[in-house]
C-alpha cells in the first residue's frame, strides 16, 4: 500500500519555494514540439517559439505574442516554419520566414487548427483539423496552400500524426488521435497503431498491432521511425518497410521520448524536458544544451482578482464582516464600511474552508504551508502569527466548522472521517466514518458537548445520529429505511430539525409507465427532551376576559420588566445544558407543515429554521424561513445559491451567482442594496511560488483521492521526485498543466485530466461566423460555390441552419460572390471574411453563376456547425438502414449517456418501438451517466397482450422492444460509452458490431481546483466484476463482430460497421417470434 514517505521539512522546503532542481537557463528544459532542419531546431518554449543550432547554445527568440504558438514545422526546403498560433482566441495555422519575421495567416475556422507538417513539394501545409466532423472525437487531415487559400481535405475519414513517403503517394499516419491524453501505458480501444495508406490504390494497410501506444510515425527512406510503448516507456522504434522487422532505437529509462520530429538525416525529441538529437547515421542520441535568456514576463509577480476563485465563505458572529477563502488566500469584506483584508497573503500555500469562530476572536482554515493541509487559526482582525492546531494530517479536508462556545471545531475529510478539534491543544477526538460520502452535515449542539450528524449507510440512505464528546458514544435518532440530512439544533436546545425523503408521489412520463420521484424531501423534528410538549398542540380560538391580564399594577409589570431583562441578560452569560433524553428520541419525531421539496441547508434561529428550497430539478433556489409560532413557510430571498446565518441568527450572508450580500434574517428580503465588495480581494500572485505549490497540490490530491491506496503499484513519491524537476522550468502556466499531466498520466488511470487556468495570458478571441454549408472553389472562375447547405432539423432554433428557411434565397451550389460588399475570390480564404460575424446580420452576394445575376441576401452565421453537421449524420444512417432493410428496421444513435443521450434516446426509440429489428449506434459516444437504466428499457420483456373490442391489441409493457437488437460501438465511445456495450452483452440483448471501445471505467464525481482555478481530476471508483475481477478498464468491450470502417470503403460512400449491423439485424429477425394474435373470445363462461 501506498503511504507518503516524504519527510514534512522536504514537503514544506518544496511547497513553500525551494526548487526540487535548480532553475538554470543556460541549460533549460520544457522545450517542447521540436522540429529540425539542417542544422536548426526550432522548438516552443514559454508559449512562444525559438531557434537553436542543432549544436546547442544560445536559443533565438522568433514569436513574442501574448497568444500561445505551437507544433513548429520547418518545409522542405527550410525557409519557413509553419506553427499553430492562438492569436485570437482560436488556434488556427500560419508561416513566418524560418529566420522569423511577421506570421502570416493561412486559416480562419473558428475549430481549432493543429499544424502537422508541409506536403512533400513545400506547396502547403498539413494540418489536422475537426472542421466538417460530425464529432469533435474524429478529426481530418487537411492541406492549406503556402500562398493562402481554401483548405483541402486529404481523403482520408480520420486522421492525425503522419509522415509521407518520399514520393507524396503514401501516408504513414495515425488514424487515432490521442497522444496527448494523461494516460501512460494506455491499452484500451484508442491505442494508436501506424497504418499506411497508397493514395494511388486507395487502400490501407496497419503496420503496428501491439497493444499499446505506436505514434509519430517518420518516413525517411525505407524505415519508418515511430515511437512506442512497448518497454514501458515511449521509445524510438524503426520499421523496416521492405523487411518487415522492428527495432528499438533509443532506450530512456526516466522520462518518454516526446513529439519526436524528422530532419533530413536525424530526429530532434524532447526527453525530461531537455532536446535530444537522434543521429540516423549512427543510431546514438545527444542532450542538447539549450540556453534561453528571456525576461520570462509571464512569471512576474502581479495582484490578480480573486473573487473568481472564491472556495469558502463564513460570516461573522455579529455579521459585520464576511470571511472567504479565494485564491488560496484569506480575506475578510465588511458589510458596509471599511477596508477589504487579506489575512494570510501567502502565495506559495493554498488555505481553504474559512470558519469564524462564535466568539468573533479566531478564524479557522486550512492551509498547506508544511506541505499537508492542517488546521490552523489566526486572529479575526488579521493580527499576530497564525496558530497551527494540527501536524502530520496526512489528507485533504472537506468540511470545518465551530462549536457555539468557540472551544471546539468539526473537521470532515477525504478519508471520509468526522472528528472534533479541541481549538487550544489541537487534541483530535474520532467521532464516525461514513462509508459512501464525504459530508455529514454536522452541527453542534447550543451547549457545544453535543454533535448531530447525517452519516451513510451500506444502503446509501444517511440517518442521524447524535455523539456525546463527553462521554465519547454516539446515538442513532433515525432508522435506515429513511434518507436524512441536515440535522441542525434549535438554539434552546428543545429540538433537533433535519430533511427527510419521506413522500414519495409517483410521477409518470408519456411513454414508460416507470415511477419518477423528485421533491420527495420534507422538514421534520425531534424533541429532545421526553416530556417536552408538542411543538404544534391543536389551536383553538377562545374568548378573552377582560381584566384578567391588564389587572397588574404598574410596579408589578415594572417589576416583571426588569426580571425579564435580568433573565435575558444571564441567558446571555450562561448557555443552559442542552438535555437529550435518548430513549425514544426516534419516535419523538414530527413533521413541520410544508409541502414535500427540495430542501437543504437546514439552519436554526430562535423560533424560526431557515432552509434553501431548490425546484424539482435541482435548481432556481431560494432562502425560505419556516416560523414555528406561525406554522407556516416564508420567502426570504427568492433567488439565492447558499447561505449562512451569524451567531445570533439575526443576519444572514448569501451568494446568489457571483454576489455576495449580507440581509436580514426574516422573510420577505430583496438583494442586499450594496453587495460586499468581493472584487476588491486582490491577491499577490507569485506564479513560480504557485505553480510550485499547485505541483504538490496536485500529486496530494491523487494520494488522497485515488481509489487505490496502492497508486496501481507506481511509487508515487517517486513520481514527485522525477516531475517536480520540472516545475522550476515552468514559465507558462500551460506548461504546467503539461507538467501536471505526465505527472498523474504515471497512475495508468482513465478519466485523469488536466484542465488549465483561465488566468493565463491569452489573445481576445475574435468569433468567425459560419453558414452551415461546405465552400468547394471552382478552379476554372477561382469562386467559391456553396454546397452541402444542412437543412435537416430547420425547426429547431438551436439547431438554426443560417442559409435554410423563409425569405432566404440561397440554393445549393450558388456561387459566393461577396460578403457585406467585399468581393470573394481565390486565393482569399474565405473564412477570412466572416471574422466577427457570428450572429451578425451579414449580407451574402450570390449567384447561380460566377457571372449569373446577383442576388443580395442577409444571414445570421453561427458559431458552430458542429451539431447540425451531426444531425445530417445521423438522418443519412436513419435512412440508410431503412433502404438497406427495406423499413423493417429502426436506427438511434446516442451521442453521450448524459442529457442529450437520453433525449436522443426518447426522440428516437419511442417512435421506432414497433419496428422488426433496432439498431443502437453508440459510436463516438462521449459517456457521462452510468446507462444501467437505458438496459432496463431495451431489456423489457413482454408479459401478456390486451384485447379491446376496437383497435389493435395492446401491450404490457407498452413500450418494450420485440425484435432482435443490435450495437454498433468503436474506439471513441468512452466512460459511459463503455458501460452501454458492456451491459448490453451482460443483459443478452444481442450483438455488438465494430470495434473494441475506450475502456476508461475508473470514474470522477469530485471537482477540488487548485489554487487558480486549474483542475486534476483524481479517479474514484473503479469498475469490477461480479466474478470478483476488475473489469473494462484499460482494455475497453471487445465488440462480438469486428468491423473497421477503413478509408477505402469510407472513401466510396460505405459505413461497413452499419451495413454489417443490418445484416445481422436481419439474420436474426428470421428466428423472430411474432406475438399472436388474440384467441377466441370465450364462450362458455
Amino acid at each position: 500500500m501506498f503511504k507518503r514517505s516524504w519527510p514534512l521539512a522536504v514537503l514544506f522546503l518544496f511547497a513553500a519555494g525551494a526548487a526540487a532542481a535548480d532553475f538554470d537557463a543556460r541549460d533549460m528544459r520544457l522545450l517542447r514540439n521540436p522540429d529540425l532542419h539542417g542544422g536548426t531546431i526550432v522548438f516552443v518554449q514559454g508559449g512562444d517559439l525559438w531557434s537553436v543550432p542543432a549544436a546547442g547554445g544560445e536559443a533565438r527568440r522568433l514569436t513574442s505574442h501574448i497568444g500561445y504558438e505551437s507544433q513548429p514545422k520547418f518545409s522542405p526546403d527550410g525557409r519557413w516554419i509553419a506553427f499553430s498560433g492562438d492569436y485570437d482566441g482560436n488556434r488556427d495555422v500560419y508561416v513566418i520566414p524560418a529566420a522569423g519575421g511577421e506570421p502570416r495567416r493561412l486559416t480562419w475556422h473558428p475549430l481549432g487548427d493543429r499544424v502537422i507538417g508541409w506536403q512533400p513539394d513545400g506547396k502547403a501545409v498539413l494540418f489536422q483539423s475537426s472542421r466538417t466532423s460530425f464529432t469533435l472525437r474524429e478529426q481530418q487531415l487537411w492541406t492549406v496552400p503556402l500562398e493562402g487559400g481554401l483548405p483541402q481535405m486529404l481523403p482520408l475519414p480520420e486522421g492525425g500524426l503522419s509522415s509521407w513517403s518520399a514520393d507524396g503517394r503514401r501516408l504513414a499516419y495515425n488514424r487515432i488521435t490521442s497522444e496527448n491524453r494523461t494516460w501512460k501505458r494506455y491499452r484500451g480501444g484508442m491505442a494508436q497503431d501506424i497504418w499506411i495508406h497508397d493514395f494511388d490504390k486507395n487502400t490501407t494497410t496497419r503496420i503496428t498491432d501491439w497493444p499499446g501506444a505506436e505514434n509519430y510515425p517518420m518516413w525517411r527512406g525505407d524505415t519508418i521511425y515511430f515511437t512506442s510503448d512497448r518497454t514501458g516507456r515511449l521509445q524510438i522504434w524503426a520499421y523496416d518497410t521492405v523487411g518487415g522487422g522492428f527495432r528499438q532505437v533509443t532506450d530512456h529509462p526516466e522520462y518518454d521520448v516526446k513529439e519526436p520530429s524528422l530532419g533530413d538525416d536525424a530526429i530532434v525529441y524532447e526527453n525530461g524536458g531537455w532536446l535530444h538529437v537522434l543521429d540516423l547515421a549512427t543510431g546514438k542520441s545527444r542532450k542538447v544544451t539549450v540556453a534561453v535568456h528571456d525576461d520570462f514576463f509571464r512569471t512576474r509577480p502581479a495582484f490578480v482578482e480573486a473573487s473568481g476563485r472564491i472556495t469558502g465563505t463564513g460570516l461573522g458572529p455579529d455579521a459585520q464582516r464576511a470571511v472567504f477563502a479565494a485564491r488560496g488566500e484569506i480575506f475578510t469584506v465588511p458589510a458596509e464600511k471599511g477596508d477589504v483584508r487579506n489575512l494570510t497573503g501567502t502565495p506559495a500555500v493554498n488555505e481553504i474552508l474559512p470558519a469564524w469562530s462564535p466568539d468573533g476572536k479566531w478564524i479557522a482554515y486550512f492551509g498547506d504551508a508544511s506541505g499537508e493541509y492542517e488546521l490552523t487559526l489566526r486572529r479575526g482582525d488579521g493580527s499576530g502569527e497564525e496558530k497551527r492546531l494540527t501536524s502530520g494530517s496526512g489528507t485533504y479536508y472537506v468540511g470545518l466548522n465551530w462549536s457555539p462556545d468557540s472551544r471546539k471545531l468539526l473537521t470532515y475529510d477525504a478519508a471520509m472521517m468526522l472528528r472534533w478539534v479541541d481549538a487550544e491543544s489541537g487534541a483530535q477526538h474520532d467521532i464516525g466514518r461514513s462509508p459512501t460520502e464525504r459530508s455529514f452535515d454536522a452541527r453542534w449542539s447550543p451547549d457545544s458537548r453535543w454533535v448531530a450528524f447525517a452519516e451513510a449507510e451500506d444502503n446509501d440512505f444517511s440517518s442521524i445520529f447524535l455523539f456525546d464528546t463527553e462521554k465519547g458514544t454516539r446515538t442513532r435518532v433515525t432508522t435506515s429505511m429513511t434518507d436524512d440530512t441536515s440535522p441542525t439544533f434549535s438554539p434552546d436546545g428543545k429540538y433537533l430539525y433535519f430533511a427527510s425523503e419521506r413522500s414519495f408521489q409517483p410521477r409518470f412520463g408519456p411513454y414508460d409507465l416507470v415511477p419518477h420521484w423528485s421533491e420527495t424531501t420534507g422538514l421534520y423534528l425531534t424533541t429532545l427532551q421526553a416530556d417536552a410538549p408538542h411543538p404544534f398542540p391543536p389551536e383553538s380560538d377562545e374568548v378573552a376576559v377582560a381584566g384578567e391580564e391588564d389587572g397588574k399594577d404598574e410596579d408589578e409589570a415594572a417589576d416583571g420588566k426588569q426580571d425579564d431583562e435580568e433573565k435575558k441578560d444571564d441567558d446571555e452569560a450562561k448557555v443552559e445544558p442542552t438535555v437529550v433524553d435518548l430513549e425514544g428520541l426516534g419516535n419523538r419525531i414530527v413533521a413541520l407543515d410544508v409541502p414535500p421539496g427540495n430542501y437543504r441547508n437546514l439552519t436554526a434561529a430562535e423560533g424560526k429554521l431557515f432552509y434553501l428550497k431548490a425546484g424539482a430539478d435541482g435548481d432556481d433556489s431560494q432562502i425560505m424561513v419556516f416560523d414555528l409560532e406561525k406554522r407556516e413557510a416564508e420567502t426570504v430571498l427568492a433567488k439565492a445559491d447558499g447561505f449562512e446565518l451569524d451567531a445570533k441568527g439575526e443576519k444572514l450572508l448569501y451568494r446568489e451567482g457571483k454576489n455576495y450580500g449580507i440581509i436580514t434574517a426574516a422573510a420577505d428580503q430583496k438583494p442586499a442594496e450594496k453587495p460586499l465588495r468581493v472584487a476588491e480581494m486582490k491577491a499577490r500572485s507569485d506564479p513560480r511560488a504557485e505553480w510550485r505549490q499547485m505541483f504538490h497540490d496536485a500529486w496530494r490530491l491523487e494520494s488522497d483521492f485515488f481509489y487505490d491506496p496502492g497508486m496501481h503499484g507506481v511509487d508515487w513519491d517517486r513520481m514527485h521526485e522525477r516531475y517536480g524537476q520540472l516545475v522550476p522550468y515552468v514559465t507558462d502556466r500551460r506548461d504546467l498543466d503539461y507538467v501536471l499531466g505526465e505527472l498523474i498520466g504515471e497512475l495508468g488511470a482513465g478519466h485523469a485530466y488536466v484542465n488549465g487556468s483561465d488566468e493565463a495570458p491569452k489573445a481576445k478571441p475574435v468569433g468567425v461566423g459560419l453558414l452551415g454549408a461546405d465552400l468547394r472553389l471552382d478552379a476554372g472562375s477561382g469562386r467559391y460555390r456553396l454546397v452541402n447547405i444542412l437543412t435537416e432539423r430547420d425547426w429547431n432554433e438551436d439547431q438554426r441552419t443560417p442559409l435554410f428557411g423563409p425569405g432566404i434565397d440561397v440554393r445549393e451550389g450558388d456561387y459566393l460572390l461577396a460578403v457585406d460588399g467585399e468581393p470573394l475570390q481565390a486565393p482569399t480564404n474565405p473564412y477570412s471574411l466572416f471574422e466577427n460575424k457570428v450572429d451578425v446580420r451579414t449580407v451574402l452576394t450570390v449567384a447561380d453563376k460566377p457571372d449569373g445575376e446577383k442576388r443580395e441576401v442577409a444571414v445570421l452565421p453561427i458559431a458552430s456547425e458542429t451539431e447540425l453537421r451531426y444531425v445530417r449524420w445521423v438522418e443519412g444512417n436513419r435512412r440508410k438502414v431503412a433502404e438497406l432493410s427495406g423499413g423493417k428496421v429502426g436506427y438511434l444513435h446516442l451521442p453521450n449517456t448524459a442529457v442529450d443521450g437520453v433525449q436522443a434516446f426518447a426522440q428516437a426509440y419511442y417512435p421506432q418501438v414497433r419496428q422488426e429489428g433496432l439498431i443502437i449506434d453508440e459510436r463516438f459516444n462521449s459517456g457521462g451517466f452510468i446507462p444501467d437504466f437505458l438496459m432496463n428499457i431495451l431489456g423489457q420483456d413482454f408479459l401478456n397482450l390486451w384485447k379491446p373490442r376496437y383497435g389493435q391489441d395492446w401491450r404490457t409493457p407498452g413500450t418494450a422492444f420485440h425484435g432482435p437488437l443490435v450495437m454498433v460501438s468503436n474506439s471513441h465511445a468512452g466512460s459511459g460509452g463503455d458501460a452501454l456495450p458492456y451491459y448490453f452483452k451482460k443483459y443478452g440483448l444481442g450483438k455488438v458490431v465494430g470495434t473494441r471501445t475506450w475502456g476508461g471505467l475508473i470514474g470522477i464525481s469530485s471537482r477540488i481546483p487548485l489554487m487558480d482555478g486549474g483542475l486534476v481530476t483524481f479517479p474514484e471508483f473503479g469498475l469490477f466484476n461480479l466474478e470478483g475481477e476488475w473489469d473494462v478498464e484499460n482494455h475497453g468491450v471487445d465488440p462480438d463482430i469486428v468491423v473497421e470502417n477503413l478509408p477505402e470503403d469510407v472513401n466510396r460512400g460505405r459505413d461497413p460497421q452499419l451495413e454489417r449491423a443490418v445484416q445481422e439485424v436481419l439474420a436474426a429477425m428470421k428466428d423472430r417470434q411474432s406475438l399472436p394474435g388474440a384467441p377466441a373470445f370465450p364462450r362458455d363462461r
